[in-house]
């Protein structure tokens, strides 16, 4: 990477651990830049605008182009196969504040990250809709994977609802629509089990 390009990169993760800690609203773009170690002006030179930053740090760091499909799939069991691309997103998402933490709360009042998430969610789909296919061994109709994908990619991404409300009487901020959320692991097995069981049968 040039020196180039490492600024860039230093402004990001600068942007990801600030707005992760205040959100985007309450961190502004001088403390980026100190954190990122680099002249205010230089920012601006990449993301001219603080939106364009947020713009910029979703489109980038929200993305599944670098998964690895082939280690997801277990031939011949689609169950576990779709345990498996959970698992893989659980460990992207503890990886990055982006997708742990920025995009939930921003969702909700940025259109482009709102945006954002409707485009992961289809590319979450795609990719689960790849590995069952490729994990499944008889013919099968590509509706029947589609509607199993689709069905799986729900479920793994319907939001826990909070516990209590918080201290001071609101609500608890939930995550969004595309958030990896296990409220309860253990069902998990059986879920995928009795999605995978409607792929088992060979298209007539």
């Amino acid at each position: 990477m040039n020196r180039s390009g490492e600024s860039r990169t230093l402004i990001l993760d600068a942007a990801e651990r600030l707005f992760a800690e205040r959100g985007f609203d309450a961190t502004p773009t001088a403390a980026i830049a100190e954190l990122a170690g680099v002249p205010k002006g230089l920012l601006f030179y990449y993301f001219p605008t603080k939106p364009d930053l947020l713009r910029a740090l979703v489109g980038e760091r929200l993305d599944l182009d670098s998964v690895d499909t082939s280690a997801l799939v277990a031939s011949g069991d689609p169950a576990r196969t779709l345990l498996n691309v959970t698992r893989r997103l659980q460990e992207l998402e503890e990886e990055s504040a982006v997708r742990r933490v920025i995009v939930w709360r921003e969702h909700r009042t940025h259109p482009e990250v709102r945006a954002r998430l409707r485009d992961y969610r289809r590319q979450l789909q795609a990719l689960v809709e790849r590995v069952l296919r490729a994990s499944i061994l008889h013919p099968i109709a590509a509706r029947r994977v589609r509607v199993a994908a689709a069905a799986w990619v729900a479920i793994i991404t319907t939001p826990a609802l909070p516990d209590a409300p918080a201290d001071d009487g609101r609500a608890i901020a939930e995550p969004g629509e595309g958030a990896v959320v296990v409220e309860e692991a253990d069902d998990l097995p059986a879920l995928a089990d009795l999605i995978s069981a409607g792929l088992r049968a060979p298209v007539a």
